[in-house]
């Protein structure tokens, strides 16, 4: 069977309600960079193209778009962009459960779960229930913890033993 060849992961992206504190707590508290910022940029501004759809429909199948991206650096490269829309309006206010089709999360490696999970309640996050251990079995043996960032988000924390 034939895969894509390719080099790495490159970004994620979350959607959020405002850019700015999201990129204060990434910059903050996770140690990212701001790469770089475009926009807001409304499809009613772009030329259509060449088929009559406005450029939101035709690159990220979303008509009548207004929206503005942010792309952070975090400190091991991978890149968080941040999207937030103005248009449309129905957009759904909170992040997908997950259990929502779609729905995601984001991993981070860390040497000291307590202690991260410690220092990131202090900084907004509302931990769940408690770690997850999984010393034997299928999984290389690990502690998981997830918290939720101050904008819903959820975030896994995990500890390789």
């Amino acid at each position: 069977m034939k895969t894509l060849p390719f080099k790495r992961i490159d970004h994620v992206s979350l959607t959020v309600a405002d850019i700015e504190p999201v990129v204060d707590f990434y910059t903050r508290v996770f140690g990212a960079t701001l790469d770089y910022r475009m926009g807001p940029f409304d499809a009613a501004e772009i030329p259509p193209m060449e088929d009559g759809r406005d450029w939101t429909e035709a690159h990220i199948n979303l008509p009548g778009a207004r929206l503005e991206i942010a792309m952070l650096k975090m400190p091991d490269g991978l890149g968080m962009e941040l999207f937030r829309y103005e248009k449309p309006t129905d957009a759904a206010a909170s992040p997908p459960r997950n259990c929502d089709v779609g729905s995601r999360h984001l991993c981070i490696e860390v040497e000291e779960l307590d202690a991260a999970v410690a220092f990131l309640a202090e900084n907004g996050c509302t931990p769940m229930a408690g770690s997850i251990d999984m010393l034997d079995g299928p999984c290389p043996p690990s502690r998981s913890w997830y918290v939720l960032d101050p904008f819903g988000h959820q975030l896994e924390l995990v500890e390789y033993a």
